[in-house]
Parts: structure tokens; C-alpha cells; sequence
């Protein structure tokens, strides 16, 4: 089968060798020359047989609307567009209107496994309907993981976008459950070996993960994370998130605690801490640092 891609990053760039790898034809265009298979977007269009798909790695937000848009111009009737991006599960139904007078299918994915998906596979949950999900399967095959798991349809257009942003939000929780007894580790008396204690967790435990084995890593490098600072971003689908949690009424006490966690990491002398502070030394006469 053949396939566009549009966006060969970290990403993208490992996800061509492995749908290669697989035997499918992939013709990339990235912004980079030294990475891109050819000079424009157009030039790829044209190297594709119809019916054609592409497929967009490409930043959220501008970029990718300015991107599908181009592609809009470019395809014909019974091509898809696929955006494998992080973007917001709202921006996809308009995506697919602007495209279906034209002829054009749409589908969202949103695509799990970083940097390590071309030797794991990828964890990929796709909206849109049931035949363009079907045209597309080769390449699906190709890119998830061997077995049963990697993979689902969860629903119309918007489903993958949607899913993929509960995803990430289970993820900001997990990482700072993971942190937080990391750094109650450190602060005992008790412990010697912290580092062993992460790795012990890593076989036979309850808290066994990617994500641990990935903050053994790191510790394997930098056994006490001095290397480090204490500033941990938001891409954008913890704070999607909490906000679905707000309109359906769910409550995600540990998502929306680790989305303000991280936002205080950006402070390196909070404000609402210096008012705690104030407030505690004029009720209690509790000692504050100036």
C-alpha cells in the first residue's frame, strides 16, 4: 500500500521506517530537505496513486489546519486524510465537513509510543467511519504493535483525538504517582539504595509499567536527577482533559492534580505559597522565611 506523510520528526521519521519495514511504500514530505523524500507537498500528491492517503504529523493548532487545508486543494474524491497529530478532538467533525464536499474521507488517530514506536509499535486509536478504517488497515497492521492490543476504532471522527486525550491524561497521573514516591524515597532516612528500590519494582510488582522501566532508565543516568529542573510542560490534552471531566461532571482528582502540579513547577517561588505562608504565621504565629 502506499502512503503521504507529511511531518517527519521524531515521530513521523520513525513511523515511515516502520510502515516501510513492512513493505508498504511511503512517500514523505517534511519542511527539512536533508529528511523529506521530496520538495513539496504537491510533488508527494503527485507520486501517490488514487485512491490516495496521507497522513499528517505535524503540531497541533495552525500548522496542521494549514496543512490539511493545502491537502484539500490537492486530493480527490475517495482519498483520506489521516491526522495522526495531538490536536483537540473539537477541531476534527469541522476538518471533515470542510473535506466532504469534495469527496474527501477524514480520520483522526491519535498515536502513542514516542520515540520508541518504531522497534515497540504504536498504540493507535482511530475515529472515523468504518470503510475508511478499512482501507487503511494495512497500515495500521503495519504500525501497532504484533497481537491483539495497539489498537481501536473507538468511534466516528473526533473518537481517536478523544481517546488519545484521556490517554494522556491518565499518563500526567501515572508519572506523578511514579514521581512523587520517587522523591518520598529520597527524602527518607530509611532508604539507601533508591535507585534499586525503582528497579526492584520492575518485575512482580502491581506497579510494574513502560513508565516505570523509563524512570529507571533515567535514574540508571542520573541516580539523583541533578542533571535536571524541576519544570515539567503541558502539550495541551491534560488540560482537554479536566475540561471534559468539568462539562460531564466527572470527578478526576488525580488528572486535574497532576495538570496544577505541573503549573506550579513553572514557579520557582510560588505566590500562592508566600500568601499560605502569611496566613499561617498570622494565625499561628508560624515562622516564615524572608
Amino acid at each position: 500500500m502506499q502512503l503521504g506523510l507529511v511531518g517527519l520528526g521524531r515521530m513521523g521519521g520513525n513511523m515511515r521506517g516502520r510502515i516501510r519495514s513492512a513493505g508498504h511504500e511511503v512517500v514523505g514530505y517534511d519542511r527539512n530537505p536533508d529528511i523529506s523524500d521530496v520538495a513539496s507537498i504537491a510533488e508527494m500528491v503527485a507520486k501517490l496513486a488514487a485512491p490516495r492517503v496521507v497522513w499528517t504529523m505535524v503540531p497541533a493548532g495552525h500548522i496542521t489546519e494549514s496543512t490539511i487545508d493545502e491537502l484539500g486543494g490537492l486530493l480527490s474524491a475517495g482519498d483520506i486524510i489521516i491526522d495522526g497529530g495531538n490536536s483537540k478532538f473539537t477541531d476534527d467533525q469541522p476538518r471533515a465537513d470542510r473535506l466532504a464536499p469534495k469527496g474527501i474521507g477524514y480520520m483522526d488517530c491519535g498515536v502513542s509510543g514516542g520515540i520508541w514506536g518504531n522497534q515497540n509499535g504504536y498504540a493507535l486509536m482511530v475515529g472515523g467511519s468504518e470503510e475508511n478504517v478499512a482501507t487503511c488497515m494495512p497500515i495500521f497492521e503495519a504500525l501497532k504493535p504484533a497481537g491483539p492490543y495497539g489498537f481501536v476504532h473507538a468511534g466516528p471522527v473526533g473518537a481517536g483525538h478523544y481517546t488519545k486525550m484521556v490517554h494522556n491524561g491518565i499518563e500526567y497521573g501515572m508519572m506523578q504517582a511514579l514521581a512523587e514516591g520517587w522523591e518520598l524515597l529520597e527524602a527518607s532516612e530509611y532508604v539507601d539504595n533508591v535507585p534499586g528500590a525503582i528497579k526492584s519494582w520492575r518485575e512482580g510488582s502491581v506497579v510494574k509499567s513502560w513508565l516505570l522501566d523509563l524512570l529507571d532508565r533515567a535514574l540508571d543516568g542520573d541516580p539523583e536527577l541533578a542533571k535536571l529542573k524541576g519544570y515539567a510542560e503541558d502539550t495541551g490534552e491534560g488540560r482537554w482533559t479536566v475540561d471534559e471531566a468539568v462539562r460531564l461532571a466527572v470527578p478526576l482528582h488525580v488528572i486535574a492534580a497532576s495538570l496544577f502540579t505541573r503549573f506550579e513547577s513553572r514557579q520557582a517561588d510560588s505566590p500562592a505559597m508566600k500568601a499560605v505562608a502569611a496566613l499561617r504565621q498570622q494565625f499561628g504565629g508560624h515562622a516564615v522565611v524572608g
